[in-house]
C-alpha cells in the first residue's frame, strides 16, 4: 500500500508542477488554487508512505516520478525541447527510481 501511495503522490507532484506552471506566477486563481490542492493531497501521500518506506527511498521516489513526470508533460504538453542530452537525462532519472525499488525489497 505505501508504494501504491507513494506513486499516487509521485503523479500529484507532476499534476502541481504542470498547473503552477499554468497558474502564471500565482497570478490566476484557479491553477493556483489547484496547485494548492494538488501539493497538499502529494504532501500527505508521501507522508503516509514514509509510515513504512525509508526516507531515502520515498523522497528519492517521490521526486523522481515529479522530475520525470515533469520532463514528459512539458514536452508532451508545453513544447519544451527533446534535446538527447535531457532524454538521457531522463533516463537516469527513471534508472535510479527502479534501483531504488529494486533497493528497497526485502
Amino acid at each position: 500500500m505505501a508504494w501504491i501511495c507513494l506513486v499516487v503522490a509521485g503523479v500529484l507532484e507532476v499534476a502541481w508542477a504542470y498547473s503552477m506552471k499554468k497558474s502564471d506566477g500565482f497570478t490566476l486563481l484557479v491553477p493556483s488554487a489547484i496547485t494548492i490542492v494538488l501539493m497538499i493531497a502529494s504532501f500527505a501521500l508521501l507522508s503516509v508512505s514514509m509510515k513504512t518506506l525509508p526516507l531515502g527511498t520515498a523522497y528519492s521516489v517521490w521526486t523522481g516520478i515529479g522530475a520525470a513526470g515533469a520532463f514528459i508533460v512539458g514536452i508532451a504538453f508545453l513544447g519544451e525541447a527533446a534535446t538527447p542530452m535531457r532524454i538521457l537525462a531522463a533516463g537516469f532519472i527513471l534508472m535510479g527510481i527502479v534501483l531504488m525499488k529494486l533497493a528497497s525489497s526485502p
